[in-house]
């Protein structure tokens, strides 16, 4: 009988690349994955690993295996949610992974609603940018994340994972409300040598927001750079920057405008679990509770709006 939890590590493998990987996504020793893939060799009785330099890569055995593993790993995780459905209360431990504008905005709301509909579930947080969040969901660390998808930027299709869109977040332009950049532009060129605040260009969030800056004819100064977007909003109150900021954090920021932006852009805010766990109780009462906050939340109303007519700026 071939071991589930070898099996387990022959999947991160065969996800990962390196033993290293594996052993850290784990909490595992290098050698120790080495030998547990060694012993899962044996009961397979053909050769799983070979050597590649320092390395190792999959025999063609292995990869057939693992689409096994997978299956049965899914399986598995499929009885569990069904026996956990007979259960007369919903309760355990939920782990969730978040990104940190969803744990300002919603998360306290949720765990109110969970604490008072089923006492029995106890729900643990981590705050983490979606990459990382989806790295910790194949490997099980987490049960649930949020994710967030901006526009022109779709998130891949990631088999074996279940998604479900749960609201649309206004995306805003933020400015000082006194200082040179108070005046509200009429297009968005005219913040063509506006100090910026955004996050890292090799996110989503920073991939869109230059984005937008460019389509309206300018290279952004990126000034600040930083995935926070509380960092942001208080370097705008404080005349420092400029920014774009989404509506559910705009609206517990004081002391700062916020106006439209061309084509009123939203992100996508999502939760994402593996498919075998998406009918279990607790991940459908997490998930319902996020729904119900969602619609009370309040969110910043810009009032007014700017354009993108484009312009070309000397600065690159």
């Amino acid at each position: 009988m071939l071991s589930v939890s070898r099996l387990r590590l022959l999947v991160e493998l065969h996800r990962r690349g390196t033993l290293a990987q594996v052993a850290e996504a784990l909490s595992y020793t290098p050698s120790a994955v080495s030998q547990q893939l060694s012993l899962l060799e044996r009961e397979a009785g053909v050769p799983l690993l070979e050597r590649v330099g320092r390395g190792v890569r999959l025999t063609g055995a292995a990869v057939t295996l693992v689409a096994h593993a997978e299956a049965v790993l899914t399986q598995l995780e499929l009885a569990e949610s069904d026996l956990a459905a007979v259960q007369s209360t919903v309760g355990g431990a939920l782990r969730v992974a978040s990104f940190q504008t969803v744990v300002f905005a919603i998360i306290p709301q949720v765990l109110d609603l969970l604490a008072a509909r089923h006492p029995d579930l106890h729900v643990d947080f981590s705050q983490l940018q979606v990459d990382e969040a989806y790295d910790g969901l194949h490997s099980q660390r987490f049960d649930v994340i949020l994710g967030e998808e901006y526009p022109g930027l779709p998130e891949p299709i990631r088999p074996g994972i279940d998604r479900s869109d749960l609201v649309n977040d206004p995306l805003l332009i933020a400015l000082p409300l006194s200082g040179r950049w108070a005046a509200r532009p009429v297009t968005l060129a005219e913040l063509a040598d506006a100090p910026w605040a955004m996050d890292p260009a090799h996110s989503a969030t920073g991939t869109w927001a230059r984005g937008v800056c460019r389509t309206a004819g300018f290279e952004p100064w990126v000034r600040f750079e930083s995935p926070d977007p509380l960092m942001h909003s208080h370097l705008v109150r404080g005349g420092h920057a400029v920014a774009f900021i989404p509506a559910l954090i705009a609206a517990a920021v004081a002391g700062v405008a916020f106006g439209g932006l061309p084509g009123d852009p939203e992100r996508i805010l999502y939760t994402a679990v593996r498919t075998g766990r998406a009918g279990h109780p607790a991940v459908g009462a997490f998930r319902s509770a996020l729904a119900e906050a969602t619609t009370t939340l309040a969110t910043s109303q810009p009032s007014w709006a700017i354009s993108g007519s484009a312009r070309r700026s000397g600065r690159v």
